[in-house]
């Protein structure tokens, strides 16, 4: 892929909801602990949106943040399974009107679960290459809290609510993508006809385990270098004893992944801008860094970008 046929992320962004739920708390609502959710998920905290937050809320909060101009933004992309409406209009289309962005001619929202950031991402791309758009705001926003049931502490202790943004236009950041989907996992995870989660646990876990392993090794092995030689892998938020195995399969150091879902637990598309969003605002990454960005979920998707970081 060459300089011209690519896209740099020119800024990032992240936005949380306010409550702040511990596993405590969620021991009072349904049977667990704070110890099983912890050993068996990494997760200690999570957050809840308030009454009335929606998740284009998030999403603008998470825009706003970067502190960047966005008048010249002329696509909108959304990786969301919460969105504002059910069917339409899309949350891209709210967000365009809550931010005022009057030079907008593409927005919409992409349905791929966890993985829909890494989608995202590549479309952009495949967007700026085709000349269709100059500069877009990418978004992996969710409101978790509003599909989560309570009677259920398989699902319901793992997720939270949160939006992060990518700002990208046309550079030489973005190296190569590996998008996929299994279609015959499609019932491994899903939300139901009363709007809950409902997840074959196992099937899941040893799905995003492979593919972890496999699409990091592949964009490795495309990229001519080797996983240890990464600098940093930003993985989706799901589970940390998902990333102990995969970093275990692949000999590789469990302190070259980027983790923070012990404190945003698992917050679906947004878990890898938010990601970003939280590396960059700790200062850990640097001009020139190796970044391979890696997402599993609902489909079943999975994927991976690898980014030379250029911010």
């Amino acid at each position: 892929m060459t300089s011209q046929n690519s896209i740099d992320i020119l800024s990032v962004g992240g936005s949380l909801a306010k409550r702040i739920v511990t596993n405590d708390e969620l021991s009072h609502l349904v049977e667990t602990s704070d110890e099983w959710i912890t050993t068996h998920t990494g997760i200690k905290e999570r957050r809840f949106s308030e009454d009335g937050v929606l998740t284009s809320d998030l999403a603008v909060e998470a825009a706003l943040s970067m502190g960047v101009s966005l008048s010249d933004v002329d696509g909108v992309i959304v990786a969301t399974a919460t969105p504002d409406y059910k069917g339409f209009p899309s949350t891209a289309c709210i967000i365009v009107e809550k931010l005022q962005l009057n030079n907008v001619h593409v927005a919409f929202d992409m349905a791929a679960g966890c993985t829909g950031f890494i989608y995202a991402l590549e479309t952009a791309r495949a967007l700026v290459v085709a000349g269709t758009c100059s500069k877009l705001l990418i978004f992996g926003a969710e409101t978790m809290s509003s599909v989560l049931d309570f009677t259920d502490r398989n699902t319901c202790v793992l997720f939270g609510d949160g939006a992060g943004c990518a700002l990208v236009a046309a550079g030489s950041g973005l190296k190569k993508s590996i998008i996929g989907v299994e279609g015959s996992g499609a019932k491994s995870l899903y939300i139901n006809s009363k709007n809950h989660i409902k997840m074959d646990g196992r099937a899941v876990y040893k799905f995003a385990v492979a593919r972890i392993v496999e699409v990091i090794q592949n964009l490795a092995d495309d990229m001519g270098t080797t996983p240890s030689d990464i600098t940093w892998i930003v993985p989706h938020q799901a589970n940390e004893r998902i990333i102990r195995a995969a970093a275990a399969r692949l000999h590789i150091s469990e302190d070259k992944f980027f983790l923070n879902v012990d404190k945003m637990a698992n917050t679906s598309a947004a878990s890898i801008p938010l990601a970003l969003w939280d590396m960059d605002k700790q200062g850990k990454l640097k001009k020139g860094d190796s970044v391979l960005l890696i997402g599993f979920g609902a489909g079943l998707t999975y994927g991976g970008n690898y980014l030379v970081w250029n911010k």
